[in-house]
């Protein structure tokens, strides 16, 4: 998912220190519960219209699909086993687990999958996520109207059988549909709620490890408890899981340090000062940040010497290290640790060409020369170069855009104007092409590098900066249709499509976000996958064991 809405939290403080010492005098959770903070509230629990990390992380823990990852591996969730497609490419048919139930005792079947995904692509319920279905027979033209809902291309073969039809070969649909949009949902649970459907624990029916508790709209705190209805309960360890919102990281550090919190997330200074700690530790997020230059508006910006040029005066490890203080240095825009060659089971960014890389050293001697050429090629003197720098205006995104400012006025004549508005004002002037120069970023849909190499096509309209080129369209072309069948052939298209990418530096890969945090040495099991959540049902706990 584009999980857009966590880039916007800012820094205010909306937990006293004592909120948590309930969980015992000393502070620290029970021995079957642990304690969590989270950087922001639970807008909502209903799986059609969920858009953030924090909703789709309680989905997850709260819901189960057709498949469950563990680590970065696809594993049979309500499904029985990883389908492989019939029919071409066009179809898969789900044998459903007949153990799996609802909280409430009722079956899951094959209908309550029918019933959400027809309601995910209604246009009446207006999900921001039903694009994501496309692909899926006739889901496009259902949301927008041309098509009764009926005709999606999802079937209840019977009571335990789930069989879907695609209008195309998609050979990452099984990674596609891991994404919480594509949860089964209980018909009666979304009729009894009507409009309130999603808004508070009580309505909603769970057939995932946990059960939300004590959540109403916008809680600042919230408990899962293990749901022993979940086919495989007897594999979950913890028996409740306490979350409180913390929106500031000073605030949860102390709290984490009294031992009030068993794992928070840390970022900026308090990671710097953390980082010798022996319960510090980051992970490596499927999330890209990139500069787009506004090649419609700037005609300059059109011309790849002045892209290079720019993209090499950056020192992306000053920025990560002394700046952030998390993050790795981006050397192409799919993300690394997110999907790996079919044939070689190497990462896809140790496989594109390293001559692609060579625009994302930083070498500000080599910069000045291809900004010479640049400027030359482009009829420019480079006396006088006003570019505006569009940015967020949390602090640390004005601290980001300052550092950028000073690299790239290395560059002779060149003058950085830096322009921080808030978060959703930047997100417009982006989407309205109302800007020079802006500092994106984009989280994995799903574990594959279409879905960051598809933004950049010619007319996506996640492309604000218009960067186009034809070769690299049509081997995207190729991958979805020629190739779509033969995965070896479609992985190359893929990779070719990234060493285009990196050698016109059409957008400049900044750096990759690495998630500093904090767990105590009570919690163990922390199992993360490609799309930016835990799975907590791994969680296991030490007291046990002192």
């Amino acid at each position: 998912m584009n999980f857009k809405k966590l880039l916007a939290i800012g820094a205010t403080t909306i937990l006293a220190a004592t909120t948590l010492a309930a969980c015992g005098s000393s502070g620290a959770a029970p021995k079957d519960q642990v304690n969590i903070s989270a950087n922001d509230t639970i807008p909502t629990m209903d799986p059609s219209t969920c858009t953030d990390l924090i909703g789709g992380q309680a989905l997850y823990d709260t819901q189960e699909g057709l498949y469950r990852y563990h680590g970065n591996q696809l594993q049979p969730g309500i499904s029985t086993k990883i389908v492989k497609p019939t029919n071409g490419g066009l179809t898969y048919t789900f044998p459903l687990r007949k153990n799996a139930q609802w909280s409430d005792g009722s079956p899951v079947t094959a209908e309550d999958f029918v019933y959400g995904w027809q309601r995910t692509v209604n246009p009446k319920t207006k999900s921001q996520y039903a694009y994501i279905y496309n692909g899926i027979k006739n889901a496009q033209d259902i949301n927008a109207g041309k098509k009764p809902v009926s005709s999606l291309g999802v079937k209840a073969l019977n009571k335990h059988t789930l069989q879907v039809t695609l209008d195309k070969p998609m050979p990452y649909f099984n990674k596609l549909i891991m994404n919480p949009v594509f949860s089964p949902q209980s018909k009666k649970m979304v009729q009894q709620a009507g409009k309130k459907y999603g808004t508070d624990s009580k309505d909603l029916a769970y057939n995932g490890p946990y059960k939300l508790e004590n959540w109403s709209g916008p809680n600042n705190s919230w408990t899962e408890v293990k749901n022993d209805k979940y086919w495989n309960a007897k594999n979950v360890k913890v028996k409740k899981i306490n979350f409180q919102v913390t929106k500031d990281t000073t605030t949860s550090m102390n709290l984490f340090q009294s031992k009030k919190l068993d794992y928070t997330q840390i970022n900026g200074d308090n990671a710097k000062q953390m980082k010798s700690d022996k319960h510090f530790n980051t992970q490596p997020q499927t999330s890209t940040y990139y500069f787009e230059f506004n090649q419609k508006k700037n005609p300059m910006l059109k011309n790849a010497k002045i892209r290079q040029a720019m993209s090499m005066s950056i020192n992306r490890r000053q920025l990560t290290k002394k700046v952030l203080g998390s993050g790795t240095p981006a050397t192409s825009l799919v993300p690394a640790g997110m999907s790996n060659d079919p044939a070689t089971k190497q990462d896809f960014n140790t496989e594109v060409a390293p001559s692609g890389r060579v625009a994302t050293q930083y070498n500000p001697n080599q910069a000045k020369e291809l900004w010479k050429q640049g400027l030359a090629e482009t009829g420019m003197t480079g006396k006088d170069v006003k570019i505006t720098l569009l940015g967020d205006d949390s602090a640390i995104s004005k601290q980001q855009d300052e550092f950028l400012q000073n690299n790239l006025e290395q560059l002779p004549g060149l003058k950085i104007s830096l322009n921080n508005v808030p978060f959703k004002t930047r997100l417009s002037r982006s989407a309205n092409g109302d800007f020079d120069m802006t500092v994106s970023s984009w989280t994995a849909d799903f574990p594959d590098p279409l879905t960051f190499l598809q933004l950049f096509k010619t007319g996506n309209t996640e492309n604000y900066g218009k960067w186009s080129n034809q070769q690299f369209d049509a081997l995207l072309d190729k991958s979805a249709n020629q190739d779509a069948n033969n995965v070896n052939a479609r992985w190359h298209d893929l990779e070719q499509a990234q060493n285009i990418l990196n050698k016109e530096q059409g957008v400049v890969p900044l750096y990759q976000i690495s998630q500093a945090y904090l767990k105590s040495d009570r919690l163990s099991g922390l199992d993360y996958g490609p799309l930016g959540m835990f799975n907590n049902a791994s969680l296991k706990l030490n007291d046990d064991k002192k």
